[in-house]
């Protein structure tokens, strides 16, 4: 009995730990670290296939835990919980040795955990009406999470209908291209594009549904420098 107590004391502690420290403004450059890892790294290791898919995922499973301690509302941990553990079973249940899985769900969950971890990074960023250097790498963060969120939703518009993005200067790489974990290079890749409205044209989106995704990520991309950018330095004015 009281080896148990204190097994829940220093269940209790660690968790108290992770809150603290995922709450602190310091935790942003632990996160960009871990995002310009995913955008930037991870796709280059995907395409020469240094990395297995497992640690893909394990990559991916790790950014969402982090959304469970990045806020002290209590909805909203008890969303990112269960958004966490919906998605490790399904990736779990994927990799195990069990005919049965189910991609597309797993897929569209991910799509909704990153759209809360997006919206719950969002209000670190501007808790409390200050502004700093580890404020500035929030911004920075929540961008880079946009991407990812684009990546995955056209990967999931892919699984829906058979396609979403095409290669114009290279058809060989669009017909490989079959919405699963190996193609994250290229979907991360035409969303940051489309993000940055740079606009290669190497890759098009070829269906109404991922012409008004890259159309939605020009427009973020447009905006919401501009809106932070003016939020920050209003913060800073009035401080």
């Amino acid at each position: 009995m009281e080896q148990t107590t204190k097994r829940r004391v220093g269940v209790r502690r660690l968790m108290k730990h992770l809150s603290d420290y995922w709450l602190n403004d310091f935790s942003f450059v632990t996160l960009l670290v871990a995002l310009v890892f995913t955008v930037f790294i991870l796709p280059v290791l995907i395409e020469y296939g240094h990395v297995s898919l497992l640690f893909v995922n394990l990559v991916f499973v790790f950014l969402f835990f982090t959304g469970i301690w990045s806020s002290d509302n209590r909805f909203l941990i008890f969303l990112t919980t269960s958004l966490f553990v919906l998605q490790l079973g399904l990736r779990i249940l994927r990799f195990s040795d069990l005919p049965v899985e189910f991609y597309l769900w797993e897929r569209v969950v991910g799509l909704v955990n990153m759209g809360v971890f997006i919206f719950v990074n969002i209000r670190l960023l501007f808790r409390n009406n200050e502004v700093n250097l580890y404020r500035v790498i929030g911004a920075v963060n929540v961008y880079l999470l946009v991407a990812i969120l684009g990546a995955f939703g056209f990967e999931v518009i892919h699984l829906l209908i058979g396609s979403s993005i095409s290669g114009v200067t290279d058809l060989s790489v669009a017909n490989k291209l079959v919405g699963l974990d190996e193609d994250f290079s290229t979907y991360i890749y035409f969303s940051l594009v489309s993000l940055t409205t740079v606009g290669f044209g190497d890759f098009t989106p070829v269906n109404i549904m991922s012409k008004m995704l890259a159309v939605f990520l020009s427009t973020i991309g447009i905006l919401y420098p501009a809106v932070v950018i003016a939020k920050l330095v209003g913060y800073s004015t009035n401080k």
